[in-house]
């Protein structure tokens, strides 16, 4: 056989292990030298396995290039004759294999070396073929330079106080981006173990995932540092940073060295994150049962990095801002998203690190699950920042996206890296969190505890499918439970533990779960209530298409979801339960009653409609006692009425109707969600320059939450929810030109800009309203732009930026927009948001669409085309527009530009203008004919 499949191999047929056959009538692509590159696919073959890296680099950061020298050990799973791996601009300038075998000392030989910079993959040629079971230890040499972007191996640079600039480099790998530092296995589920030794100069410091376990001297300044041997691990996750940075630490209850590394001159502000990880860290050895594998975990704060964080593991990165607390600058909202971030990038450590999506299809097994134990871990860490109120918003933002044509499901095919990035997307994250919040709430927290711990055990240092989750749900117990006499479930158990209503129904999880993973977009509820009847209908919910739409029918087609129904009544303060697996159901009540109110405290993922009177029952209830519902219910409802407008399934005068009685709202999360809706319609038809139902709608707001608005103090007192509410009205009396906002804001800028900006008394909740008011003027504007240059805060940085994008002077946005395009003085890594902030600005929005029109090449020299970033700059710049003229510009443009026909964000673009086009069509007429009504 052996012999047979070397012959095979040799006139140009090969097996793989799943089955395909390569053979001399496929089409083969060229490598860069003209001949014929050995493999055609994106995906690695499967018959070399990675075991080991033993990795040695040196970046120098005075000549910004790096050199590497890396000894692969691997196993041969079918015999072939060419290894191929990825390597992303990296010069590699020798091969070498040689065979393992303890007893006899292997001959080292020499490959060829093809590449295909098309697939960034290069083959090593083997002129005698590679056997079946045996090991190889495979050794190359290479050099490249340092990438200028954020991926890869790349600098980063932070100025000191006098002005000095420092070089730093980072890495960061995920998803595709570990070929750029060394030639790998760069695929999820090629795990192997990794051994790695940095050089750098003395005065540096070397981090990587493993602590550090001794250091050689090398002379001309060189060290060379060593450190242990990692866990076994996919690529994305291996990390190395050369730095000055300093560091503070601590230790877990479990003996896990914790540290914070920083920029020395923001060390101060590293206190918060260490002491929250140190908390967060401990929780989820106990939640999950599993101790921390490794023996330390570092946070590092990296001035110039793309996206929030990372979950290397046990050399955690983050941006500044996600990391860092300053107590005079830092405002409540600054906290909550230091910890939550935080939260997210220790749970990785466990879902995503121990265990790893096989494929990138799957990635919400990591961010899903991440983002969702956010709000498990803080709240049971932090309960004072009330980080469940948040969850709503996480789900509403998910249905938004998902309620668009546009919207994929949760599990997607993703072959190419710019697909890969994609999958990074609200629908991974949010949506993976709610659906997973769902899940809980029906199978109750212990059983859903005990789900994902079998989970977690089962596949560790292994890689996992969606289906793996879902049976892990189903059968909580492995051997280990069974031989320690732990407490677990059986699959034929499950259905007992959770609440009763289910017990006499049959259900899945499996079959549940992936109506809600493996098709897009999310359910609408119809529920029409006839004494103790209740009939329910299902269908997908689609914004901005309306039923008699010619594409209507062809978009409902195939969709239907298992959805786990709570319900409450007017004569039942338990909660009820139904299962819906069908188009249409019917509840049977035990009496009589008089409304009900599905979607309890919104822990499912679907929208419900009241039709008959249940909407105008809803409203003369909370008219008469709002308290009858709870504060998430009442949210929830808010919530359904205003995107049943944008589906055209309810009149916009109800829901606005349903908002009069915000008026005696206690509760500043649904305060906010009321306010946030009544807001955007006023900066939709202000951006449309409709001057009388602006000054309109704009009066009204004042008049009606004038109340609330007056009992806010300028000031940092309160709950986390106080503060936060506080400075969402005081921005938002800004933006209406109330005129004593106005008066305090300019009070408090004048007094602070006065002292030269060196006595900080403006309070960190009202800051970006203050430093708004300031922005107006040339002088305010530029003295805001020099205390951007010199603050060593990155919230403040933040608020400053914001306050700069908000003014109304074409030229000092333009400026703004040219500082971020240039990098120094606005670093490149803020550009996107900049953008975005310009845009959001009703004078800006025109500039900042040209901006992006013109420097579109450019942009995409800054950032990869499926990146967060990228999708922030193309919605960002577009998201506010609502006319066919602006409609068929963005068209244009986005047909010219070939290179982005397959990305989702420009479709995602376009449906949402035309989303806004068919609302102001329907609405326009109704909103100025209520707030007429309405006004006093």
């Amino acid at each position: 056989m052996l012999l047979l499949l070397y012959i095979l191999n040799f006139i140009g047929i090969s097996y793989s292990f799943n089955g395909e056959r390569s053979n001399e009538n496929r089409s083969f692509p060229r490598a860069t030298n003209g001949e014929q590159f050995p493999w055609d696919k994106l995906r690695l073959p499967d018959w070399i396995i990675p075991v080991h890296y033993d990795l040695l680099i040196h970046p120098n950061l005075s000549t910004s290039v790096f050199t590497g020298f890396l000894k692969t050990e691997v196993t041969v799973r079918l015999e072939t004759n060419f290894i191929v791996l990825h390597s992303k601009h990296l010069e590699i300038t020798r091969a070498l294999i040689e065979e393992r075998n303890p007893k006899i000392q292997g001959d080292l030989k020499q490959l060829k070396i093809l590449e295909y910079p098309t697939h960034e993959q290069v083959a090593f040629l083997s002129a005698d073929p590679l056997l079946v079971d045996k090991k190889y230890f495979l050794s190359i040499n290479y050099i490249a330079n340092l990438s200028d972007g954020f991926y890869g191996l790349y600098k980063s640079t932070y100025k000191t106080k006098d002005g000095q600039t420092r070089l730093l480099v980072s890495t960061h790998f995920e998803p595709t981006s570990a070929r750029m530092a060394f030639p790998c296995f760069d695929e999820p589920y090629f795990k192997a173990n990794y051994t790695i030794k940095i050089r750098r100069e003395e005065q540096h410091v070397a981090l990587s995932n493993m602590p550090k376990v001794k250091t050689r001297k090398l002379g001309n300044n060189l060290v060379e540092d060593h450190f242990a041997e990692t866990v076994k691990m996919s690529t994305y996750l291996v990390a190395f940073i050369v730095s000055d940075f300093q560091s503070i630490s601590g230790t877990t209850s479990s003996g896990i060295k914790v540290s914070v590394y920083v920029n020395p001159e923001k060390l101060n502000q590293a206190h918060y994150a260490l002491e929250a990880a140190i908390k967060i860290l401990e929780f989820y050895e106990q939640y999950f049962g599993i101790y921390y594998p490794l023996p330390k975990q570092d946070l590092v704060a990296v001035p110039d990095f793309q996206s929030g964080a990372m979950e290397n593991w046990g050399l955690t990165t983050y941006r500044e801002t996600s990391l860092l607390y300053d107590p005079e600058t830092s405002s409540a909202s600054d906290k909550l998203w230091i910890t939550m971030v935080i939260g997210h990038e220790l749970a990785h450590q466990w879902f995503g690190n121990l265990v790893t999506m096989e494929w990138w299809n799957d990635i919400w097994l990591n961010e899903g699950f991440a983002r969702y134990m956010e709000f498990i871990s803080v709240d049971a860490t932090y309960p004072e920042l009330q980080v469940n109120d948040y969850l709503l918003d996480t789900c509403f933002t998910a249905m938004g996206r998902d309620s668009m044509n546009s919207s994929r499901p949760i599990s997607s095919k993703a072959e190419n890296p710019t697909q890969i990035k994609e999958m990074f997307d609200t629908v991974s994250y949010d949506k993976g969190a709610c659906i997973l919040h769902m899940l809980r709430n029906f199978l109750t927290d212990e059983v859903f505890q005990n789900g994902i711990i079998h989970y977690l055990k089962k596949h560790s240092y292994r890689n996992a499918k969606n289906n793996d989750l879902w049976n892990s749900f189903a059968n909580t117990c492995s051997e280990e439970d069974f031989a320690s006499a732990k407490y677990c479930y059986t699959k034929s158990q499950a259905s007992k533990n959770i609440h009763n209503c289910y017990v006499r129904e049959h259900f899945d999880v499996t079959e549940i779960m992936n109506t809600w993973t493996l098709q897009k977009g999310l359910p609408l509820i119809t529920v029409e209530q006839n004494e103790k009847r209740i009939k329910i209908k299902q269908e997908r919910f689609l914004k901005g298409i309306l039923p008699d739409d010619p594409l209507w029918t062809s978009m409902q087609t195939g969709f239907l979801w298992q959805v786990p129904l709570t319900y409450i009544t007017s004569h039942s303060k338990s909660i009820g339960r139904h299962l819906m697996k069908n188009q249409s159901d019917t509840i049977e009540l035990e009496e009589d009653v008089n409304w009900v109110k599905l979607n309890v405290d919104m822990n499912g993922y679907y929208i419900v409609h009241y039709e008959g009177n249940g909407w105008n029952n809803i409203i003369k209830l909370l008219n008469q006692n709002y308290t009858i519902f709870s504060y998430k219910d009442r949210a929830n409802l808010i919530h359904n009425a205003f995107q049943l407008v944008s589906a055209g399934r309810l009149s916009l005068d109800r829901a606005l109707d349903l908002t009069r009685y915000l008026q005696h709202e206690t509760s500043n999360i649904v305060l906010l969600k009321g306010l946030g809706y009544l807001e955007g319609i006023y900066h939709m038809v202000e951006r449309r320059n409709i001057s009388d139902v602006t000054k309109s709608l704009k009066q009204y707001l004042l008049q009606y939450f004038k109340p609330v608005i007056d009992r806010q103090t300028w000031s940092d007192e309160g709950s986390v929810s106080d503060r936060m509410l506080r400075s969402n009205l005081l921005q938002l009396a800004y933006d209406l030109q109330y005129p004593p906002c106005l008066q305090k804001a300019n009070e408090l800028f004048g007094k602070w800009m006065g002292f030269g900006g060196k006595l900080n008394n403006i309070p960190s909740d009202v800051m970006k309203t203050v430093y708004s008011a300031g922005s107006e003027t040339p002088t305010g504007w530029n003295f805001l732009l020099e205390r951007y240059k010199v603050s060593v805060s990155g919230a403040e940085q933040t608020k400053i930026n914001s306050a700069l994008a908000s003014c109304k002077d074409d030229a000092n946005l333009a400026r703004l927009l040219e500082l971020g395009m240039e990098g120094n003085v606005i670093k490149t890594q803020d550009l996107p948001s900049v953008i975005y902030r310009v845009s959001m600005n009703p004078a800006g929005q025109l500039l900042a669409w040209n901006f992006v029109k013109k420097n579109w090449s450019k942009l995409l020299e800054k950032f990869s085309l499926g990146s967060f970033s990228m999708r922030t700059i193309i919605l960002g710049a577009t998201s506010r527009f609502s006319s066919k003229q602006e409609l068929e510009e963005v068209k244009l443009f986005f047909a010219s530009k070939q290179e982005i026909s397959q990305l989702r964000a420009p479709q995602i673009a376009l449906e949402n203008i035309e989303k806004n086009i068919k609302w102001l069509e329907r609405n326009l007429d109704i909103l100025t004919k209520w707030i007429l009504e309405n006004l006093q």
